[in-house]
């Protein structure tokens, strides 16, 4: 049996304008020690904004470039999102950051009334006609709310009645509570979510739930 091939869908580094490093990180970590095939991409455009991290202020005049900011997290070893193909994927893993919530999607901006990156859009969608697993973290499922509405999909963003969460539940999908360590399985739909930042508190209390995730994912790739 060949090692499963996972996407991991980045968007910048940090999480202020990019995708959570914390959660990024994990998400590799977890996916390497389970022996899986790791590749990672992100849009070859402009960030949304570019934020300074020591106290999240936008930076004017500035602009960063999510496939250049990402490969800081992948080491180099990243590709441009137009380039994924679901037939070279096993899976799809997307983590967070404020950065994913208007860089992969513009639900940050407008809520469930926004859409997804087309790229983004293109391959989520046939990732769940195929029944290939997807997991998202932290804010990222509002993006799998978005790219798959009205397909009831039960997802977590921590909190069920927080403002992302019901605002997210307008996609016609369903919300519920889950603790930090915890994940929410949806197997009819074949997705993993997990809260991470979105509750925190600390990085191991993140790891815990990221782990998990990444060990149903994998556990639901069918064989090649």
């Amino acid at each position: 049996m060949q090692q499963p091939q996972v996407g991991v869908i980045l968007c910048g580094s940090g999480r202020f304008d990019g995708s959570e490093i914390h959660e990024s990180v994990l998400t590799l970590l977890h996916l390497s020690r389970a022996g899986a095939k790791i590749r990672c991409f992100a849009p070859d455009e402009a960030q949304f904004s570019v934020c300074e991290h020591i106290e999240g202020k936008s930076v004017e005049g500035e602009s960063r470039n999510m496939l250049t900011e990402a490969s800081r997290i992948a080491r180099g070893e990243i590709e441009p999102l137009s380039r994924a193909k679901t037939a070279e994927l096993d899976a799809l893993i997307l983590p967070g950051g404020n950065g994913a919530a208007v860089n992969l999607c513009d639900f940050g901006l407008k809520g469930a009334a926004g859409s997804v990156n087309v790229d983004l859009q293109t391959l989520l969608a046939d990732m769940a006609d195929l029944r290939k697993p997807i997991g998202a973290i932290c804010i990222a499922p509002a993006i799998v709310a978005l790219a798959l509405p009205n397909r009831q999909i039960q997802m977590t963003l921590g909190d069920a009645d927080c403002e992302a969460a019901l605002e997210a539940s307008k996609t016609g999908n369903t919300f519920t509570a889950c603790p930090v360590d915890q994940i929410v399985c949806d197997k009819p739909n074949q997705v993993v979510t997990t809260p991470a930042y979105m509750l925190g508190p600390d990085i191991a209390a993140v790891d815990r739930g990221i782990g998990l995730l990444v060990e149903k994912v994998l556990a639901w790739c069918t064989p090649r």
